[in-house]
């Protein structure tokens, strides 16, 4: 069987539900953005921006993932994207910025979370934190694939970023 885009978006609709973001807004909006982020580049690499955070957030596995019908691609991409705690952040950005597909859904993901109208609603010291957080990232992630790509994806996400 083979998912659909919508299919995998119900998935993620369903994996994320009753979760909401750092300000409060349901998580899937969040994934929604990283998979519109990334939707030029393919429908896999939209469904793992759907699914991105799903092994690292939900109580879904890899297998859970297979078992719904993932193709095995997606389900590899999105481990390739999950943050393991025994990994420090900048090196899991160095991970995800060998492979192609993973930064470019990486880039994505940190564009939605660098959104000025989403860290406005943090603390002062939280929006600090992060926002050095994903500056370093972006570093690291924006000079692992042509620059006309990463303008492909922060256009769509946060063209404030440019």
């Amino acid at each position: 069987m083979t998912l659909s885009l919508a299919d995998v978006d119900a998935l993620a609709e369903s994996a994320h539900r009753g979760q909401v973001d750092r300000i409060g807004e349901p998580y899937v909006g969040h994934v929604r953005a990283v998979a519109h982020g990334v939707r030029p580049f393919g429908t896999g690499l939209a469904m793992a921006g759907l699914l991105h955070d799903t092994l690292e957030d939900t109580g879904l596995t890899a297998a859970d993932l297979h078992s719904a019908g993932v193709p095995a691609t997606v389900v590899a991409l999105v481990e390739r994207l999950t943050h393991r705690p025994d990994v420090p952040y900048e090196e899991m950005v160095r991970q995800v910025a060998a492979d192609y597909a993973a930064t470019l859904v990486k880039i994505a993901d940190n564009a939605h979370n660098s959104l000025v109208e989403r860290a406005m609603k943090l603390p002062e010291e939280r929006r600090a934190q992060l926002a050095a957080k994903y500056a370093g990232a972006r570093e690291i992630l924006w000079a692992a694939v042509p620059r006309a790509d990463v303008e492909a994806v922060v256009r769509r996400v946060n063209p404030s970023l440019l």
